[in-house]
């Protein structure tokens, strides 16, 4: 069974969030933001950390996205407006998905891993034994705060969306977690909670003017669960 069907019972009735909202107009609140991470890659599924280095998708990747545009297509979104990293995987799974992308920007590309840039999580950890993206950032790349600031400003630009229609954001996998991590309005350092596998589905919305993460890992594929 795909996690899609899993968790289609849920879309409406979990949620995560414990701080008040600041105020918002009701088609604010009856909007949502999803987020789209792209497709499977060959670096994706080495664990290689993937920021500005163009990769394509895998011919997995690109099922994937065709099987989250069918997944898109049953959540009868209300006039969406598409948002999307510059990055070819993001485009691509955009494209294979059946979306019309309505703007391109850098805002929403993933965190510039700088000299990491391509090393996994074990081979950063032999010079820095303690080390996670979320609480110590990228040495010559992104630092936390910056990341921080930056997703605080996709979340900005989601809500000045949704006052009329939903956004979906096409994105990363780091950045679609700082974005959902500042949505339900946590520190960052909490992203590392969140898990968003390849060409995964998330969704933020509001209940009783609370900021909530709706769903999470919404995927036509089945998906394995990580080892602890």
């Amino acid at each position: 069974m795909s996690s899609w069907h899993a968790a289609r019972t849920v879309v409406r009735a979990t949620g995560l969030g414990c701080r008040r909202a600041q105020s918002v107009g009701m088609g604010v609140r009856n909007h949502r933001l999803l987020l789209l991470r792209h497709g499977e890659t060959a670096w994706s599924t080495l664990g290689r950390h993937t920021g500005g280095t163009e990769v394509e998708l895998t011919d997995t990747g690109r099922t994937q996205a065709e099987l989250a545009g069918q997944l898109l297509g049953e959540l009868e979104l209300d006039d969406p407006i598409v948002i999307c990293s510059p990055r070819r995987r993001t485009l691509d799974t955009a494209k294979l998905a059946g979306l019309t992308v309505n703007e391109v920007t850098g805002l929403l590309a993933e965190w510039d891993y700088g000299s990491y840039e391509g090393l996994t999580t074990p081979q950063i950890r032999e010079s820095e034994p303690d080390w996670l993206v979320w609480t110590h950032g990228c040495p010559a790349g992104e630092s936390v705060a910056q990341v921080n600031d930056r997703a605080d400003s996709a979340v900005a630009l989601a809500l000045e969306h949704m006052s009329s229609r939903d956004v979906l954001f096409v994105s990363h996998g780091h950045f679609s977690r700082a974005v959902i991590t500042r949505w339900v309005q946590l520190p960052l350092a909490e992203g590392s909670r969140f898990a968003m596998p390849t060409a995964s589905i998330g969704i933020c919305g509001f209940e009783h003017g609370v900021r909530q993460l709706a769903v999470l890992g919404l995927t036509g594929h089945p998906q394995p669960i990580a080892a602890g």
